[in-house]
Formats: structure tokens, C-alpha cells, sequence
């Protein structure tokens, strides 16, 4: 089974799902709010490539395997870490608005670092990225589905309501499953490779979350806003790091998925025992 089959549907969804939850007061916040929005948008665009460069380099990870931790960082957390942000009594506003300014800003700045990655990576390898396709896909396959949710919520409200009460409980069953074709696809090379990937991915996790945290603190922001923009900085999507991975007209190579696959399993260990720590803390005040 082609898992690009799989991985288009659920991230296409997972999208639209983003849309459902965005309004114009979204965009505006950063004319009421800048810094909280400045350190999200600062820790996921500009120093999560940087720390995941810092990352591979250090484990010296190959090749493939080196652009799919930098492919991870160029996908941002989308709707499931709005999720996470509530349930550690977060600033849930603040983390849609943040899915909403780097969903649509790493439509174009994925593409441009990517190209960066596979010039200086993949030419040993025989990796070539057509950006232009990337960009045509991430329009089609991110922006579209967005604007679509953005306008159905404008339009119908309570139709978008019911949606994405559906929608968010299909994410991650769709998410396990994806994964689940994955690793049966791929169990020999992943199980080979955990050792090095699963500390790699776990590295790269608790670094965006320290940077997210000292951007926070940097910026003088109070706990709500600090625990969400850990979040939002350390929590990656993983479906469209695979989406890029495999897709027949991007990169076409399944190993570079891999990484993502690891980094979704270690993602969800280190972040719900992040989400159990603050909220013992929050019960013992």
C-alpha cells in the first residue's frame, strides 16, 4: 500500500479542521498581543529549523534521515496543539492564532528552507527538491482546506461547530493509523534506526521546548502564554512532514518519513508528561 494514499487525506483534513476553528479575530491578535505571537512565530519558523540543523548534525544522521528532522521542523503544530495548550491550562486563543500566522507563513518558508536543505544535502544522494511543486502542494493540500474551514465558519457556524466536533475525534485515530501502515511498511529500517532517531527526535523536542520557554521568559509573558508557546514551539506535524516525504511530485522517498513517524511516538510520551508534571504543579498551588 501507497501510503501517500493515507497521509493525503488525513492532512487534508486535519486542515480543513484548522479553518473550522479560525476567525478573523485570529489574525487581529497580533495588533492587540505582539509578543506572545513574536515568540511563537520566532521558536517555529525561524530557530526550530535552526535546532533541528543543530540536531542532525550533532547525531550525525544520514543523509535522509537528515532532511526529514529538518522537514519536521518546517511543519508546524497544527490543531493538536491547541489541544495540548488546554489541557495544560494554556492561552487557547493564542495558540489558534499561532496555527493560523504559521500555517500560512510556512506555506512559503518551508519550501525555501527545504531547497536549502536538499542543495546542501541531497545533492550526494540524488535528492532533488522542486520547489515549486512543493509550493504548489502545500497551496492545494494546506491553504485551500483552510480557507475553505475559515469560509464555512463564516458562512454556516453552527454546520462548522458540528464539523469540527467530528473532525477533532477522526484526527488522531486517522493519525494511528497512518502510523501503524507506516511502521508495518517500514519495521525493519525503523526498529534498526530508534535507537539513534527516537534520542534524536527526543532531543530535538525538549530543546524547542526549552527555546519556546526562554523566548517566553524573554519576552516577559505570563504562565498561560508561556506554557502555550512551549507547546506550540515544541510540538511538530507530523502528517505533513510524511505528506512531503512521500508524495510523488515533492521529495518521493518514504525513508525521509521515518523521522516523523519516531518524532510523532516521542512527541506524544514527552509532551503528555509535560501536560501531567504542569497540572500537578497547578493542583499542589
Amino acid at each position: 500500500m501507497n501510503t501517500i494514499f493515507i497521509v493525503l487525506p488525513i492532512l487534508t483534513m486535519l486542515m480543513f479542521d484548522i479553518g473550522l476553528t479560525l476567525s478573523v479575530y485570529d489574525f487581529q491578535i497580533v495588533i492587540k498581543r505582539p509578543r506572545p505571537i513574536i515568540a511563537g512565530l520566532v521558536g517555529q519558523i525561524i530557530l526550530l529549523p535552526l535546532i533541528a540543523w543543530g540536531v542532525g548534525t550533532w547525531f550525525a544522521l544520514a543523509p535522509l534521515f537528515f532532511i526529514g528532522i529538518i522537514l519536521i521542523a518546517c511543519s508546524p503544530g497544527g490543531s493538536s496543539s491547541n489541544v495540548f495548550s488546554m489541557l495544560v491550562g494554556g492561552d487557547v486563543a493564542l495558540s489558534v492564532s499561532l496555527t493560523a500566522f504559521s500555517s500560512i507563513i510556512t506555506l512559503f518558508t518551508s519550501p525555501l528552507i527545504m531547497g536549502l536543505v536538499a542543495q546542501s544535502v541531497g545533492q550526494d544522494i540524488n535528492i532533488h527538491l522542486p520547489i515549486g511543486n512543493l509550493l504548489m502542494q502545500n497551496i492545494v493540500l494546506m491553504a485551500l482546506p483552510i480557507a475553505i474551514g475559515i469560509w464555512l465558519t463564516h458562512a454556516r457556524q453552527h454546520l462548522a461547530a458540528r464539523l469540527h466536533n467530528i473532525l477533532r475525534r477522526l484526527a488522531f485515530p486517522c493519525l494511528i493509523l497512518l502510523a501503524t501502515v507506516f511502521f508495518i511498511q517500514h519495521r525493519v529500517t525503523i526498529v534498526q534506526e530508534f535507537p539513534t532517531l527516537g534520542l534524536s527526535m527526543s532531543v530535538l523536542i525538549l530543546a524547542s521546548m526549552l527555546c519556546g520557554s526562554l523566548l517566553a521568559i524573554i519576552l516577559k509573558l505570563n504562565g498561560r502564554e508561556r506554557r502555550t508557546i512551549v507547546i506550540e514551539v515544541g510540538m511538530q506535524n507530523a502528517a505533513q512532514a510524511i505528506t512531503v516525504a512521500c508524495s510523488p511530485i515533492v521529495l518521493n522517498n518514504e525513508t525521509i518519513a521515518i523521522p516523523a513517524i519516531i518524532y510523532a511516538l516521542m512527541m506524544n510520551v514527552i509532551l503528555l508528561t509535560y501536560v501531567g508534571v504542569i497540572n500537578l504543579k497547578r493542583e499542589k498551588q
